[in-house]
């Protein structure tokens, strides 16, 4: 048989010098003999006969070969009773000082900010469906004066005693007049007494030449929230607990019923308007409200959704429609 030639001639390699040296494991006292005709470096024999392969195998123990299993376990060995370990351990003491530092400085912030430094959080925190109480940011809604957030009134109005929206307007250069119904109710929102004692929430209402109603609750990033029926559910997320319906069996009832009220209000025919009424009426079915027995931020978007939409008369409303109506009116008072 022939000999191959070895894989990997010997060359001249000039190694840079911005890499880590890294030790010799090889255990082999005499280099030549690892590239010797029987070793396993540096070519590759094929045996002719059986005897010649048995003779190769038992004479294995003269040659060292870099991936025979005893020579890489004492090689292992060989590498954990040199200093190596020492400077490890002090390289790992090291390091956890450090993270004592570093979790030192972190309890020093936490105590600045007023964080819990607790590892699990207080159980009234995760009164909202598992959302956690955070300060509240000022929120600035633009408003059209022919499209007038009505919620807003009626939920300054419903959460009287539990929550207060403090609401403030301005006008837009946009707008020359916002005209007598945005004025009426800027001064319905302003007899609405505010409670400092309560938790409270700061709107800005600015009368504004713009397509939708939109919603800012971010004073560094615009996203705006569109839509008044969106706007109502932020503000049921953040709201008094009794309005917050996230945890509650009838969840998706009222998510439906406020969807409903995003396409009447986006109706353009009054067959249409009619159209979602009778699903409404539906939605309502025997219950005095649309969240069941209490009132919830479902029936404030189909109030004042039905309030935005004059076209819509006491003969499209149900008997059932009309008793609710009375209901809520009572709450919302507008």
């Amino acid at each position: 048989m022939y000999e191959l030639k070895t894989l990997l001639p010997q060359f001249d390699i000039k190694l840079p010098t911005c890499m880590y040296e890294l030790k010799n494991v090889s255990l082999s006292a005499d280099p030549a003999t690892s590239t010797s005709s029987g070793g396993c470096k540096g070519q590759l024999r094929l045996f002719q006969s059986k005897s010649e392969f048995s003779s190769s195998i038992n004479s294995r123990n003269s040659v060292t070969c870099a991936l025979d299993l005893d020579i890489l376990g004492r090689q292992i060995q060989h590498l954990l009773k040199q200093d190596d370990t020492a400077s490890i351990a002090m390289r790992q003491e090291k390091l956890l000082q450090q993270l004592e530092a570093l979790k030192t400085q972190l309890g020093k912030i936490r105590a600045d900010l007023g964080v819990c430094g607790k590892t699990v959080q207080h159980t009234t925190a995760y009164q909202n469906g598992g959302l956690k109480e955070v300060p509240l940011q000022d929120i600035v809604i633009n408003g059209h004066p022919n499209f007038i957030p009505y919620a807003l009134l009626a939920l300054k109005n419903a959460w009287r005693d539990l929550y207060t929206v403090n609401v403030k307007t301005f006008t837009h250069s946009t707008m020359a007049d916002i005209g007598p119904a945005a004025r009426e109710f800027e001064a319905k929102l302003a007899k609405v007494p505010v409670n400092n004692a309560l938790p409270n929430i700061n709107v800005t209402l600015i009368w504004k030449n713009c397509e939708h109603t939109e919603m800012i609750s971010s004073p560094t990033m615009y996203v705006p929230i569109y839509g008044e029926v969106n706007v109502i559910r932020y503000l049921g997320r953040v709201g008094p607990v009794e309005y917050r319906y996230e945890g509650s069996p009838l969840c998706n009832e009222i998510d439906l019923v406020l969807d409903i009220c995003y396409q009447l209000l986006r109706c353009s025919t009054h067959k249409a308007q009619v159209a979602m009424v009778r699903l409404l009426d539906k939605r309502l079915q025997q219950q005095q409200y649309f969240g069941g027995s209490q009132m919830s931020v479902a029936d404030i978007g189909v109030y004042s959704s039905l309030i935005r939409i004059p076209a819509i008369t006491d003969k499209d409303l149900t008997p059932a429609l009309l008793a609710w109506r009375k209901r809520a009116k009572l709450v919302t008072q507008i």
